[in-house]
């Protein structure tokens, strides 16, 4: 990575409060640390046995989510079935088609405004997790320099973009590109891009795979998330794309509608926000709390 990238808020911070909080809560008899709080430990399961727990999670969850759930298998004894890490909009279809899941993670509201409206989610568990931010990446050892949007055009070679209709990587992308003038559709999805870029976008199918295409050398640069970079040797950020210039990149989470154990799933969900460990992983890789 290298100076360009912006400076991103650590959970590391939030994990020391709620730390102290714990051991104030432990000088009082009374009082009790919320489930999955640093210095507790979620019950196993709040249904009865413990229980094996379904994750449907966006593809840049792909690094940082194991570790996570390793630490809660540790502490609960709940354990994982073959997590699916996916293009947000590709889980939702999986969803819709009947795939039994427990817990949900896509990359972008819309995607889990979908899931709300196919009735796939409880909205009452519904929460923001994580934010991110969206940059352009190139190989650690090129010379390629954008110091603006603008570069794009003037960049040789292919472009690593995600698909935008299942990758919200992708639509923010062309949301960043549409507000310069290289894509015709200020929403993201359903435009065409500049005669200047069309005929070297490489379409991918999860945002890890545009990584990927710039990593191997495939694709000159990549529209990629800043966690992105922590997953895969070999990127470099070149340039962290205006906040400004996308919609708000936001991780929501939520309870699956099929979910034969509700108050685990959301049990989960509540570990990866307030425990001080796991604050700690998703800050290791990029990721930042939803305030």
């Amino acid at each position: 990575m290298t100076d360009q990238m912006v400076s991103r808020r650590t959970f590391v911070g939030a994990g020391a409060a709620l730390a102290a909080a714990g051991a104030l809560a432990g000088c009082n008899n009374d009082a009790q640390a919320p489930s999955g709080s640093a210095g507790s430990a979620p019950a196993a399961s709040t249904d009865g046995d413990a229980v094996e727990l379904q994750v449907f999670a966006a593809n840049s969850l792909e690094k940082a989510m194991p570790e996570v759930q390793a630490l809660y298998t540790e502490q609960t004894g709940t354990t994982f079935a073959d997590t699916q890490f996916r293009g947000s909009g590709d889980l939702v279809e999986q969803m819709t088609a009947g795939a039994q899941v427990d817990v949900l993670i896509t990359a972008s509201a819309g995607t889990m405004d979908d899931a709300e409206e196919g009735e796939l989610v409880d909205p009452d568990t519904r929460v923001d997790m994580f934010v991110n931010d969206l940059v352009i990446v190139a190989a650690t050892d090129s010379d390629i320099q954008i110091n603006s949007l603008e570069d794009v055009a003037g960049v040789e070679g292919q472009i690593a973009i995600g698909e935008p209709g299942a990758v919200p990587a992708g639509k923010y992308a062309n949301q960043s590109l549409a507000s310069v003038g290289l894509y015709s559709d200020e929403s993201g999805e359903n435009g065409t891009y500049d005669a200047s870029i069309a005929d070297r976008v490489n379409a991918a199918q999860s945002v890890g795979n545009a990584a990927q295409y710039v990593s191997t050398g495939e694709c000159s640069i990549g529209f990629v998330y800043t966690s992105d970079v922590y997953r895969y040797d070999g990127l470099k950020v070149v340039y962290t794309v205006p906040a400004e210039a996308h919609s708000a990149i936001v991780y929501p989470g939520a309870v699956a509608s099929t979910s034969e154990n509700p108050s685990v799933a959301q049990d989960f969900i509540t570990f990866c926000m307030e425990n001080s460990d796991a604050l700690a992983i998703w800050s290791q890789y990029g990721f930042e709390l939803s305030e």
